[in-house]
């Protein structure tokens, strides 16, 4: 008989995110599913009560970096073992907005809140028999990243910030790796193509109507869930490793330099240093 697994998922009361988690607890895993909305939550909760597996929901404002590190305690404090990360949070923005702390937002709930998980949750995943995190951020752009405006303040837009960002996932998968390949977790960058999520965002006109019309042509998020689960239950031996979907890509070449992983995993410890000296 399979025992019950333990997964975390960010983002996880709407699209991909919700669809894995509803594929995860139909068949018997318990899920913590991070969000901003309650209702979105309550109602994942109500489906789980009479699924065979079961669901936490905890709300966080994840672009907050002092948020993600209380909810990352409170997880692992009730979790101290778990089977699988994966995610999914992000929120597109026409306009460009600083939180709270001084980070441009995207930057804090895309990548930084990435960071946070990643490592955060380390001890707990390396407790599990074979643990992976899936980090769904649409690995293999070539967005060059200006290092000199990592948070897009002098010239914004919000599609470039977005495709930045994930360029900047793909390099967290490069130094994680690099800093924990030899142990049981591993890494995985994953793009789920085109797809029929929330789309959650401050859009603009125009890009309100494109986004509209790849409505129309996206695949179901449901239809993302098989390939996830594949890498949760069977996770690829090598300790990063890149998909589309169920297509492997290469993790080699020029858009994953260990030397610039390097560099931004020294930018990003300065900047949550600044915000919390002590850490």
């Amino acid at each position: 008989m399979r025992s019950t697994k333990t997964f975390v998922i960010t983002g996880g009361t709407d699209g991909i995110g919700a669809a894995v988690a509803r594929a995860l607890f139909s068949r018997g895993d318990h899920v913590v599913v991070i969000g901003t909305d309650p209702e979105k939550g309550d109602r994942l909760a109500r489906e789980a009560a009479t699924a065979p597996g079961g669901l936490d929901f905890v709300r966080a404002d994840l672009s907050l970096v002092s948020d993600t590190r209380r909810v990352i305690g409170e997880v692992v404090k009730a979790h101290p073992r778990i089977d699988g990360l994966v995610l999914c949070a992000r929120y597109f923005r026409t306009h460009r907005r600083v939180t709270t702390e001084g980070f441009e937002d995207n930057f804090a709930l895309f990548y930084l809140s990435r960071v946070l998980f990643s490592y955060g949750l380390l001890d707990a995943l390396e407790k599990a028999e074979r643990p992976a995190v899936v980090n769904v951020a649409g690995p293999g752009h070539d967005t060059p990243i200006d290092w000199d405006d990592l948070q897009s303040a002098e010239r914004y837009d919000g599609v470039r910030a977005m495709f930045v960002t994930g360029r900047l996932n793909d390099l967290l998968g490069v130094t994680f790796a690099e800093r924990h390949g030899e142990g049981p977790v591993r890494y995985v960058l994953f793009h789920p193509g085109t797809t029929a999520t929330s789309f959650a965002g401050e859009f603009d006109a125009p890009t309100a109507a494109f986004i509209a019309q790849q409505k129309l042509t996206a695949k179901p998020a449901a239809e993302v869930a098989p390939p996830i689960l594949r890498l949760l239950d069977d996770p690829p031996g090598a300790p990063l490793s890149a998909f589309n979907l169920s297509t492997e890509l290469p993790v080699g070449d020029a858009l994953f330099p260990p030397s610039l992983a390097a560099r931004l995993a020294d930018v990003t410890t300065d900047l949550l240093k600044v915000l919390h000296p002590d850490r």
